[in-house]
Formats: C-alpha cells, structure tokens, sequence
C-alpha cells in the first residue's frame, strides 16, 4: 500500500481552456506563484500540477479573468464570513 505522502508528491499536468487574450496573463500570474507552466505558439496553456496549493492557486487565477464582479464579491464575503465564525 502506498503512504499518502508519495501520492501527494506526485505531478500531472493539465491543459487549461483559456482564451488566447488571457493566456499570456494567466500564464505570468502562474509563473509569479512558482507554478510551472508552459505557454507555447497555437496551442493551449500547459499547467504542471505537484502540490493542493497549486490546484487552489490556478482556480483563483482563472477566477479572476472569468467570474463577473458580482461572483467575486460574493467569495470574497463567504470568505470573511467562514474566517470570523471561528472566534
């Protein structure tokens, strides 16, 4: 039986449907967060996935280009409600 530990350290890498005005953002954002990722002429974003964090980082940075202000807003409130029902 595997530990869960060498399950966690394992990396895939998925291809992420962005729209070619956005992709160069994302993939700089990405790059910023120490992710690995690879954006090359005609075709789509490669995203090396090694780490949960990672997994949480690219979801936020693809929110940010495509959720209305609205849907941001409301995150951003679940947010700080979850955080101050702890004290």
């Amino acid at each position: 039986m595997k530990s869960l530990s060498s399950e966690i350290e394992k990396s895939f890498v998925v291809g992420v449907g962005v729209d070619w005005a956005n992709r160069w953002q994302v993939y700089r954002r990405l790059q910023e967060l120490d992710i690995p990722c690879c954006c090359e002429a005609n075709q789509p974003l490669r995203v090396e996935i090694n780490h949960p964090l990672a997994v949480v980082q690219l979801w936020s940075v693809m929110q940010q280009l495509t959720a209305s202000r609205q849907e941001l807003i409301w995150n951003l409130e679940d947010c700080w409600k979850s955080r101050y029902r702890k004290f």
